[in-house]
């Protein structure tokens, strides 16, 4: 556990940031005809989850966790480029050429198989709950970054959310977008299986795997993870669990394949994008595309995130792409936005 320490210290200090954060509240009620829109009731839900030894959390949970199944390594082929992903060598070493970043090594920055898992304290298995899964942008790493600068965990448990955090690695502390094993058809699906059982091991409670890989998942991406997220709704085979999909300024290409995923799903999910001048660009072509699907779309911010809401969101232009995350519309915005997800009331 040595590993973890500086980790869970950033995490505390979180901890009493997201107790000064404002928790919206909603109704039991409320929560109550969302959860059946999505073809569930909460006190069943509760039940049906309901394991021997299983309680709401009295302290928050975090861990950084190795998956066989992560993003990276990747040993493959890059989709649509029809070229090995690793182009380039030196020796023993081999390395994959980035178009901002330059040549990086596959021990440096292609071989971190960690995520990082997050459970809030009062998170509770037995009530309705949902899998938030993050993909950071580029120059990141999950402790520096995703825990410390940009307050990801402490803004979920802000949100009130009963939700888990899992945040993959991908390239580390790099100016690349790659997707990595995610580009693989299923890779997405493989990936939230397995973690179902690392999640259950954090929680204390080992034999709940499957209760967690029940579980429907919310996609987040920020800047450079749009190419991930954009992989995984269109060929993550995931479709059935995937509720939701959230982009904080996280749309640069691959427009087409998350226009295709919410007009084949667009009355089981919602979408939305806030988005500054650094990828309004994207946002149009999207919404071109959504029209051409004939998707019915809003402009602004929407007061709840329910099946069939597909909204965008234009921040101030002066708004700071590398603070998206922590500043844009509203100071913590993805506590924000997680907050506006009814159905699941920590």
């Amino acid at each position: 556990m040595t590993r973890f320490r500086w980790l869970s210290a950033v995490l505390v200090v979180l901890g009493g940031f997201a107790m000064a954060l404002p928790v919206p509240s909603r109704s039991f009620a409320a929560d109550s005809v969302v959860a059946a829109r999505l073809g569930k009731d909460p006190r069943a839900g509760a039940e049906a989850r309901k394991g021997d030894g299983v309680s709401p959390l009295r302290e928050a949970k975090s861990a950084l966790v190795d998956f066989r199944s992560a993003p990276f390594p990747y040993l493959g082929i890059i989709p649509d480029k029809d070229i090995p992903f690793l182009d380039v060598s030196d020796g023993p070493r081999r390395g994959h050429t980035s178009g901002r970043g330059g040549v990086y090594w596959l021990d440096e920055t292609y071989s971190d198989r960690r995520s990082l898992i997050y459970l809030p304290a009062g998170f509770d298995l037995r009530r309705p709950a949902v899998i938030v899964v993050f993909f950071h942008g580029n120059n990141a790493t999950l402790s520096r970054d995703v825990a410390g600068r940009q307050r990801v965990p402490a803004q979920l448990a802000a949100s009130g959310l009963n939700a888990v955090l899992v945040a993959p690695q991908f390239a580390v502390d790099a100016l690349d977008s790659s997707a990595g094993n995610f580009w693989t058809p299923g890779a997405f699906d493989r990936f939230l299986r397995e973690a179902a059982g690392r999640i259950a091991e954090v929680y204390g409670v080992p034999d709940e795997r499957l209760a967690f890989e029940r579980l429907p998942v919310v996609i987040v991406a920020y800047s450079g993870g749009y190419d991930p997220a954009a992989y995984a709704v269109a060929l993550g085979g995931a479709d059935r669990r995937i509720r939701g999909l959230i982009l904080l300024d996280g749309l640069y290409d691959e427009e087409d394949k998350v226009a295709d995923w919410i007009a084949h799903y667009r009355k089981t999910i919602f979408f939305f994008s806030a988005f500054s001048p650094s990828s309004a660009g994207s946002n149009q072509t999207l919404q071109g595309l959504l029209g051409a699907r004939h998707v019915t779309y809003g402009s602004g911010l929407p007061n709840r995130l329910t099946p069939g809401t597909v909204a965008f969101f234009a921040t101030d232009p002066d708004t700071d792409h590398d603070e998206f995350v922590t500043q844009a519309w509203v100071p913590n915005p993805l506590a924000w936005v997680l907050a506006r997800i009814p159905g699941y009331k920590r």
